[in-house]
């Protein structure tokens, strides 16, 4: 599916966090509802049988409590996709990624194949439906995630490629699958963000690490003989570049891919390169912009939103532009597009140590018409405003009061644009304020079962702040494009 992902180290953020975040898009022509809720270890199955590949799991006895974000209409899976366990480690999954007919050769997807001309079914691997629900309960760090679901791409193998992410409060670890059953990991350096489109990231990696002490790097363990033996490493100096070894380079990238991380990186560091024109270090096009970047200032959550919302503002490229040439419009892929079905942005702050140091952002629909409103994410049960979603539209929840919104500011952009902005500010700024309230509160409680009811009661209010602005947004929106209407006459009754 195509996603768009940032992760930024404890070091890069405002208040030393290590902040992950995801946009989770549906394919071109579909819109998934989505929905926030709690999953807790009697709802947790022992045995899992994946929907798409027909692959049957037996999970550990173990499961912890965990927060997810599955779709909210049954039929093709849980695509759980985002969540915080109660071990406080963090995953999203997935940044669908790019390969090449070399890798994919070498180490073929794991394809289902329906029992058909005689012939016996035959299982699939696991997939982007998957992943947070066989992992995510089962981890107590970064790398304990990495070192999961490494074991078992390795032992029932993928059909897709996919881009993971682990994060606990000191580490952030980024794993790329490479064909059916290999793998690569980094951990990300604490003092830089990195910026993910659809296509394989990675831009260096250190094979001797990755084999022996693994401090920074993680792999399956006979990755130098798969590189080896299917002369994978296209480097000239022995330097192997993950990009060209496993990746891609297509046409197709520099339309969907490449644009979205040049414009990442030339909104965080305006300044240290040259991003336009014809001396530009790095064009919208380029292969080689860089995976990860040291930002000229700390970011903030607020940073991360506006990225993962972008159409190219100040760009030729802008599909809403009133400047520039026409053609160049909407040229490339933007990442705030229609069809974003949520983003998660989970902030991990150190100096809250009781129970409310995480924070799960969220946003549901088009990224460049929602806002982002933060929950306290070591919780028991989720607000009702987000976990009520069906398929049935309904102003009574977040989802599709969401989709509502962004379609018709879309419809009326120009008139409607700066009541978006309104609401994105006031609400994000209610957020951090009822936060920094409860923070307070909970803070002073020596009670478990009372922090827990405080938390539980901040998230309630934060809901019903968020649902009185999205209703009033929503008034404001639809009053604007009914006054667009092509039945519109300016002479009122007489």
């Amino acid at each position: 599916m195509a996603c768009t992902t940032i992760l930024v180290g404890k070091k890069a953020t405002y208040d030393g966090s290590t902040m992950i975040a995801r946009n989770d898009d549906s394919a071109s022509g579909h819109y998934t509802p989505k929905k926030f809720v709690v999953v807790h270890p009697q709802e947790q199955k022992r045995t899992y049988k994946t929907v798409l590949s027909h692959l049957e799991i037996t999970l550990p006895d173990n499961p912890m409590r965990y927060t997810a974000m599955p779709n909210a209409v049954e039929g093709k899976g849980i695509w759980a996709a985002s969540g915080v366990n109660e071990a406080k480690v963090a995953m999203t999954a997935t940044e669908t990624i790019t390969s090449n007919p070399r890798v994919l050769g070498a180490d073929p997807l794991v394809m289902y194949q329906p029992a058909e001309n005689g012939n016996e079914e035959v299982a699939g691997g696991i997939g982007e439906e998957d992943i947070v629900y066989i992992v995510l309960p089962y981890i107590h760090s970064a790398r304990e995630g990495v070192q999961r679901l490494g074991s078992l791409l390795e032992q029932y193998g993928t059909y897709e490629m996919n881009g993971i992410a682990f994060q606990d409060a000191d580490e952030i670890w980024w794993l790329e699958t490479i064909g059916g059953h290999h793998w690569i990991a980094r951990r990300v350096p604490d003092d830089v963000y990195v910026v993910m489109p659809n296509q394989l990231g990675l831009d260096q990696f250190d094979l001797e690490d990755a084999l022996s002490e693994q401090k920074e790097y993680m792999c399956s363990s006979d990755m130098r003989e798969f590189i080896a033996q299917n002369h994978l490493d296209l480097s000239m100096d022995g330097r192997i570049n993950p990009r060209d070894a496993f990746g891609s380079h297509d046409d197709a990238d520099h339309v969907y891919n490449t644009p979205r991380a040049w414009f990442m990186l030339r909104y965080l560091n305006p300044n240290t390169k040259v991003w336009d024109g014809s001396n530009a270090d790095y064009a919208p096009c380029d292969d080689n912009l860089p995976w990860c970047m040291v930002p000229e200032k700390k970011v903030t959550v607020e940073d991360v939103k506006y990225v993962l919302s972008s159409h190219y503002q100040g760009t030729p490229y802008d599909p809403y532009a009133p400047y520039g040439e026409k053609s160049m419009r909407g040229a490339y892929r933007s990442i705030g597009i229609n069809r974003n079905d949520f983003v998660s942005v989970i902030q991990m702050r150190p100096n809250h140590k009781c129970d409310n140091g995480i924070i799960e952002w969220i946003a549901y629909a088009s990224n460049a018409f929602n806002t982002l409103v933060p929950f306290y994410a070591d919780i028991d049960e989720t607000p009702e405003y987000l976990s009520n979603t069906t398929g049935e539209v309904s102003t009574d929840n977040f989802y599709w009061s969401s989709r509502l919104i962004a379609a018709m500011a879309d419809a009326s952009y120009r008139s409607s644009i700066f009541h978006i902005e309104r609401y994105q500010e006031h609400v994000m700024s209610k957020g951090h304020e009822l936060i920094n309230c409860y923070d307070e509160l909970i803070e002073k409680e020596s009670d478990a079962t009372k922090r827990m009811a405080l938390k539980i009661e901040a998230n309630r209010k934060i809901a019903d702040m968020l649902k009185k602005e999205t209703l009033a947004t929503l008034d404001k929106v639809l009053y604007e494009l009914s006054n667009r209407m092509k039945n519109a006459y300016s002479r009122s009754d007489a």
